[in-house]
């Protein structure tokens, strides 16, 4: 009999529950526990068990749970060996519960980036805004609003860099703040308490428990920067902390974010996973497996895959790897790697009603500042002078022109693949793609412009929010707005005289934006399957009132192309001006 958790004991409980993949059939549930243990799922009078796997001395669990009636909301309990542990007993959040997906419905998709780890009180919401995640999961709390089919968490997680007060004084208590990397993450321990800290405040463990997150890293995950040059990638492999830190940032996003993303019969193919599979029914210790694989991905990149797929009803989402998978010598830079390029261009099929695909960086920036990127990818190649050349590496990582454009190789050819779903040569077309993303710290709409003279069938739309709490200084907000319109003419005009800068193919134009809330957005596809709805979110504080409320900044409506018609950037329905 499952005896009810003490609220006066230690938990056996440390993290989660995560609700990580969901499907029609399918679902994964993620905790780290204080021990070894068995952890139990419990749905009505169905069980599922997982043992847990151990990693630098924490331990975790992933519980499968298969056969699920689909269309259907399983409200589940979680225990551990035997002892209940979630929900809580004294928890104000309605039970946790799995809504399985429904064939043929249209998906609603929630997704952003950047997210702080900081308290929620009067003196970091001065400093860092409110909370997006944490006002929308309130709201969903209270019955406001149907919950999305999949949270898709698009990069920086976790600040491995930029720590908090309360990080500070957990590493000081392990080691010398005082000696690099400072206050920063050294290894896998300071990791493990990164994460908690990013996940543990009530609402956000509430709403995580029940709302199912797809995510992958961006460069804070593990370092500002990160791989974004070879000159970058040998400057950080020659200081002597670097091995552990990436090493530690690698491992752990395997344990806390990346196993959840996978379908079935990904994590099935997984070779980390697998040695759990063939295991024997107690704990095994994962850690110099996953210390190997680290190490090998960061030298051979196309060895381990960390991109992977969502199936959503009529709809795909491919979440794309634009970090680790870089090819970085100085004469062959592509954002991704051949292994890569070959598995998305399988991925990339028609016969959807809308495609979405996610990476961290914005695929499409507003012109002007691609064409930057590209112009300084060109003066940084190895047939320019050498001070033409250091000095440009010298802005590239200063400014962080570290996005697509600055990797023209990979952009180019993506972007082709992409031209020929929307052209309908792969199947029927699709009646969006659209590029979901984050980094930038300010959120817009970009789309490609008169995509019928192109042949597309299909509007091809970036979507961007950034940050969920992690605010751009308001100098800096000012000079992007005029960046994101004043440099297109003069940056195609110097992008057209210098050397290696091609004209695009298939060109677009900023259609909404850019605004610098914190944000939480939510791409809601059309009843009839057709169009789709995108919407920016934030918390807002009102007086009298507790908690932060929702306020939504912008709507925007995508319709699909019109066969007869000529094509019309999105219209703007509702939201508030951009700042």
């Amino acid at each position: 009999m499952m005896t009810r958790m003490s609220t006066s004991a230690p938990s056996p409980l440390l993290l989660g529950p995560l609700l990580r993949f969901v499907g029609a059939h399918d679902a994964s549930v993620w905790v780290e526990t204080a021990g070894p243990a068995r952890v139990t799922v419990t749905v009505g009078e169905r069980t599922w068990e997982a043992a847990t796997f151990a990693v630098e001395g924490h331990h975790y669990a992933l519980v499968l749970l298969s056969d699920l009636a689909p269309g259907t909301e399983h409200v589940y309990t979680v225990a551990i060996d035997g002892e209940h542990v979630w929900p809580l007993a004294d928890s104000p959040f309605p039970p946790s519960s799995i809504v399985t997906l429904t064939p043929g419905r249209p998906p609603r998709l929630a997704f952003g980036s950047c997210r702080t780890s900081v308290p929620h009180d009067a003196e970091h919401h001065r400093s860092h805004g409110v909370d997006a995640l944490r006002t929308v999961a309130l709201s969903l709390a209270k019955g406001e609003g149907r919950r999305p089919e999949v949270l898709v968490l698009l990069g920086d997680q976790v600040y491995a860099d930029e720590t908090s007060p309360e990080m500070h004084d957990f590493i000081a208590a392990r080691r010398d703040i005082d000696e690099a990397p400072y206050e920063e993450i050294q290894d896998y321990t300071e990791y493990a308490e990164l994460y908690r800290l990013a996940w543990s405040d009530p609402a956000i463990r509430w709403v995580l428990s029940c709302v199912p997150s797809a995510m992958i890293f961006d460069d804070h995950d593990i370092r500002d920067d990160w791989n974004t040059s070879w000159s970058w990638h040998r400057m950080m492999n020659a200081t002597p902390w670097w091995h552990e830190r990436l090493v530690g940032g690698l491992a752990s996003y395997w344990v806390y974010q990346h196993i959840g993303n996978l379908a079935p019969e990904e994590l099935a193919a997984d070779e980390i996973w697998r040695m759990l599979a063939d295991a024997g029914p107690g704990e095994v210790d994962l850690t110099e497996p996953l210390r190997h694989l680290a190490e090998r991905v960061d030298r051979e990149p196309e060895t381990y895959r960390w991109s992977y797929t969502r199936a959503l009803g009529n709809s795909r989402l491919i979440m794309l790897d634009s970090r680790a998978a870089r090819v970085l010598e100085p004469d062959r830079r592509s954002m991704l790697d051949d292994d890569e390029l070959a598995w998305l261009d399988e991925q990339l099929t028609g016969d959807l009603n809308h495609l979405f695909i996610g990476t961290s960086l914005p695929f499409l920036l507003p012109p002007g500042l691609h064409d930057l990127e590209a112009i300084s990818e060109s003066l940084a190649g190895p047939q320019r002078p050498a001070p033409v050349r250091k000095g440009m590496e010298t802005v590239r990582q200063v400014v962080d022109l570290e996005h697509w454009g600055a990797f023209q190789s990979g952009f180019v050819e993506v972007f082709d693949l992409v031209a020929s779903v929307a052209r309908g040569e792969r199947g029927r077309p699709p009646a969006t793609i659209t590029f979901l993303s984050g980094d930038v710290h300010h959120s817009y709409i970009a789309e490609v412009t008169d995509p019928q003279s192109q042949g597309f069938h299909s509007r091809v739309v970036q979507a961007v929010c950034s940050p969920i709490r992690n605010p751009m200084p308001r100098g800096v907000r000012v000079l992007m707005s005029q960046m994101a319109k004043s440099l297109v003419r003069p940056m195609r005009w110097l992008a057209v005289r210098t050397k290696g800068v091609a004209d695009p193919r298939h060109p677009w134009q900023l259609t909404d934006g850019p605004w610098f809330d914190n944000n939480l957005a939510l791409a809601e596809v059309d009843d009839d399957g057709r169009g789709m709805t995108l919407s920016w979110f934030t918390g807002e504080l009102v007086e009298g009132m507790a908690e932060p409320v929702l306020r939504t900044v912008s709507s925007v409506h995508v319709a699909e192309l019109a066969p007869d018609a000529s094509s019309r950037p999105p219209q703007t329905v509702t939201g508030g001006k951009p700042q």
